[in-house]
């Protein structure tokens, strides 16, 4: 049993860094990053529709609602990884992994708001320190400096994940986490589709090898594996690894790119990380 645990361990800690190293090909990604969003969704859907189809798994829904809620987080998700490679390319990976990471402020106001729960001090003393580190990473508040408008997006990517977080929440209790996916990227994918008549560019076999890469492996793959492995491993150990996924991200952009975080931008992370790392071992009580 202690073997097992320790392989799925292995198996969230390897989805982890290949959810990190996305944000890192992002950058050798020269088209618009609606077009990155788009191929992105296109690919890792593909492929999860074929294990759906090869696993004859059900795909039906059991209500109206939740067909109409999964279209609505499917469409968040398309807001969602649009921001999240806008912040990336229009400043660094750090910029927007760290403020990524904060998608736990915008989960304490919401999560009591719509599941009618208590918020708690803890909670709210969370939240108001991971504001206070996504400040202390912005350079000066202006929308001339390329850094805070990065911040900016990666703060709209940070809020839209923090409301697919809280449909799923909704969704694991009655679905299969794969089918969960497979609507939410099918959706956004229908989603971004109209953007080729409006968004001009040119793919280079660079461009389209990066989305492959980010869509198949850094997604469709990362994610089945990460579902497959979470099922036997503590959600406070779960939430731990993911919390990695920042770290990973930066020393991939140290490494391939040669991005070497500001002080600030290593203050701040620690900060934002730091919260994460005490929310992860101690969850609140209910």
């Amino acid at each position: 049993m202690e073997k097992n645990n320790k392989k799925d361990i292995l198996y969230l800690n390897i989805a982890v860094m290949m959810f990190g190293i996305a944000g890192v090909i992002g950058q050798y990604v020269e088209v618009p990053s609606v077009m990155v969003a788009l191929g992105r969704v296109i690919c890792s859907s593909l492929i999860l529709l074929t294990i759906a189809f090869v696993k004859k798994e059900i795909l039906k829904l059991e209500s109206k609602k939740d067909y109409l809620l999964i279209i609505f987080a499917g469409a968040v998700l398309a807001l969602h990884w649009t921001s999240f490679f806008q912040s990336i390319q229009v400043s660094s990976v750090a910029i927007g992994t760290i403020t990524f990471s904060t998608f736990p402020l915008f989960l304490t106001f919401l999560e009591p708001l719509i599941y009618h729960e208590k918020l708690s001090v803890r909670s709210l003393v969370s939240a108001i320190v991971l504001f206070v580190g996504v400040v202390i990473t912005i350079p000066e508040f202006s929308m001339k400096n390329q850094v805070t408008i990065g911040i900016v997006w990666g703060m709209l990517s940070s809020l839209t994940y923090a409301i697919i977080t809280l449909a799923n929440r909704y969704f694991s209790g009655k679905y299969q986490g794969r089918i969960v996916s497979l609507y939410e990227q099918g959706t956004a994918a229908i989603v971004l589709l109209p953007t080729i008549f409006f968004v001009k560019v040119t793919w280079r076999l660079q461009d389209i090898v990066g989305v492959a890469l980010i869509g198949c492996i850094c997604t469709a793959f990362a994610y089945s594996l990460y579902i497959s492995a979470q099922k036997k491993v503590k959600a406070q150990t779960a939430g731990l690894i993911s919390g990695m996924e920042t770290v990973y991200g930066i020393l991939y952009a140290f490494m391939l790119l040669s991005e070497i975080p500001t002080t600030r931008e290593i203050i701040g992370g620690v900060v934002i990380l730091s919260v994460g790392l005490y929310s992860s071992l101690k969850p609140d009580r209910k």
